[in-house]
């Protein structure tokens, strides 16, 4: 008998491939929530955290390595590695004492898919490093007052400095003082950076995407006792332009998008600096004091009589509006730095306007420089880079208002590092921003031991009085009086004025509306390990 042909109902089939769609969908819906995704449009250089000296490397470089202490998101300095330490009467000697039972990421270094602990030497091995000419770090200024270190025993650390420096302990925070295993000294840095932190080195296709893992070894935990963190992966592109970048953030394609940029800020923030409220049903915006001074440097050095003039150089910053500078083109996203260079939010931070709005002061200045010098038709050249072309226009304009001859020099932002490093630039638009949380960290540009190219007085600047303050404040262990050193020496800066401030800048982040736990601080370090995602309620 010949059997008759299985036929499955057209409208059965239909819900088998909707359920099989569904379930797929769920699954990629799921996975998503696992992973926390952000474009890197500089590209990241290096996981060397001997290299972590700007943002784009010391974002990821958090994510892979711990160091001996840390900062909580108000700048106050926690445990990290070390859960506790001493510190002699003399400010020389500092003791510490690592936690146990902390892991490297396994590796094949260790062993077949082994690990081993942290230990003292780890330590010794990573901050030494960091002065070994081989490596030639960016970061070996952090160690220019270490006398002595050494492993006292498996588990603690005694470092010795050569004078005391109160700000030590934050310094050992930065990420070029995150501890490696020793065994890094034979292998690559592109292929197999080996932490201790909260993800884990998975890969990286240079210019195309770097995928870090969770550490299920990792050793913090939440209030709750949960392990952290919470996310499964974390997935960096390098799409290169910012435009780019937030078309794929306001896509959904990426979960976080740091800082504005004029491509994108008048769509997405007001001009009262919010939310654009198109965007309030699937965005959220933080905003935060930003350890970040705009500014304005006079190469002192130069032969230009503009330059060499007090007078000339007083005038430059009574000449423009820093309220209106900020309103217009910065849509209320920074604070006028109307006080001095030392920011908003730092012990040391100047409560005197010096630097308001003033064109008659500033003409008067002008007069005096001309009755000074005979010159009737001073010049200024500002060199800058093409993201801040908008704001140097506007002071371009203000200036010339009272009578200077202002040209704009604008070039590729790593020839402006380059050039202002060999005192090639009269004037250049620049910012600083805190390695660590203390005024010494800004004043230091200004102190004539740290002229360029060999440290960071790009400026020039030179004062007996300064210099004096400077040694002083840098072996005054009591807070109250050394704070007291850093606001006078702030004072002859805002006197003197090799530099023009133009603005404290403010931290602005932007992230998916289901992302929890992202944190904002005042030196604007991503950190990751208690972020989760979490799933929309339709």
């Amino acid at each position: 008998m010949k059997k008759k042909p299985f036929y499955i109902p057209v409208s059965v089939v239909i819900l088998l491939l909707f359920s099989f769609w569904s379930c797929r969908q769920n699954d990629a819906e799921s996975r998503d929530l696992k992973v926390f995704r952000y474009n890197e449009h500089a590209n990241i250089t290096s996981l060397d955290p001997a290299f972590a000296k700007d943002q784009r490397n010391i974002w990821p470089v958090h994510q892979i390595y711990n160091t001996l202490v840390k900062l909580n998101d108000s700048l106050q300095i926690e445990a990290d590695l070390a859960k506790r330490w001493n510190i002699s009467d003399d400010g020389l000697t500092y003791n510490f004492t690592l936690r146990p039972n902390v892991f490297f990421h396994k590796h094949k270094v260790f062993g077949q898919d082994s690990t081993r602990q942290v230990n003292a030497k780890d330590v010794v091995f990573s901050l030494e490093r960091l002065t070994d000419p081989e490596v030639a770090s960016p970061g070996s200024w952090v160690m220019k007052n270490l006398k002595h270190i050494e492993a006292t025993s498996d588990s603690t650390v005694q470092i010795q400095l050569k004078q005391a420096f109160p700000a030590f302990l934050g310094l050992l925070s930065t990420k070029f003082c995150s501890v490696i295993p020793t065994e890094m000294q034979n292998l690559n840095f592109q292929t197999d950076a080996i932490g201790s932190g909260p993800f884990y080195f998975k890969r990286w296709e240079i210019g195309e995407k770097l995928v870090l893992r969770k550490n299920d070894l990792y050793f913090e935990t939440d209030d709750n006792g949960r392990k952290l963190p919470y996310l499964e992966a974390i997935a960096i592109t390098f799409l290169p332009d910012k435009q780019s970048e937030f078309l794929a953030f306001v896509q959904g394609k990426i979960d976080f998008l740091s800082g504005l940029d004029p491509s994108y800020k008048d769509e997405l923030i007001t001009t009262e600096g919010e939310l654009n409220p198109k965007f309030e049903d699937r965005i959220r915006m933080q905003k935060s004091p930003y350890l970040n001074t705009e500014y304005l440097g006079f190469y002192m050095d130069s032969d230009s009589r503009e330059i060499q003039s007090k007078a000339f150089r007083r005038a430059i910053n009574y000449a423009f509006d820093r309220e209106k500078m900020i309103r217009y083109l910065r849509n209320n996203v920074g604070i006028p730095a109307n006080n001095g260079f030392i920011p908003k939010g730092l012990p040391g931070f100047s409560n005197l306007n010096d630097f308001e709005y003033n064109p008659q002061k500033a003409k008067s200045l002008l007069e005096e420089f001309k009755t000074e010098t005979g010159i009737q038709n001073p010049k200024l050249t500002i060199s800058t880079n093409p993201s801040y072309i908008d704001l140097v226009e506007f002071i371009q304009k203000e200036i010339e208002r009272i009578g200077v001859s202002v040209e704009l020099d604008v070039m590729p932002p790593s020839t402006i590092r380059q050039k202002r490093s060999a005192g090639q630039l009269d004037n250049f638009r620049a910012s600083w921003i805190a390695d660590y949380p203390d005024a010494i960290n800004y004043l230091s540009l200004f102190y004539s031991d740290n002229f360029s190219p060999n440290g960071p007085n790009y400026t020039h600047f030179q004062n007996k009085t300064y210099d004096s303050l400077y040694i002083s404040a840098m072996k005054t262990v009591s807070d109250s009086v050394r704070q007291q050193k850093y606001a006078e020496m702030d004072s002859i800066i805002i006197n003197e004025a090799p530099i023009i401030p133009l603005y404290y800048d403010e931290v602005v982040r932007f992230r998916q509306k289901n992302v929890e736990g992202l944190g904002i601080n005042p030196i604007n370090l991503l950190d990751l390990s208690r972020v989760q995602k979490l799933e929309i309620q339709q």
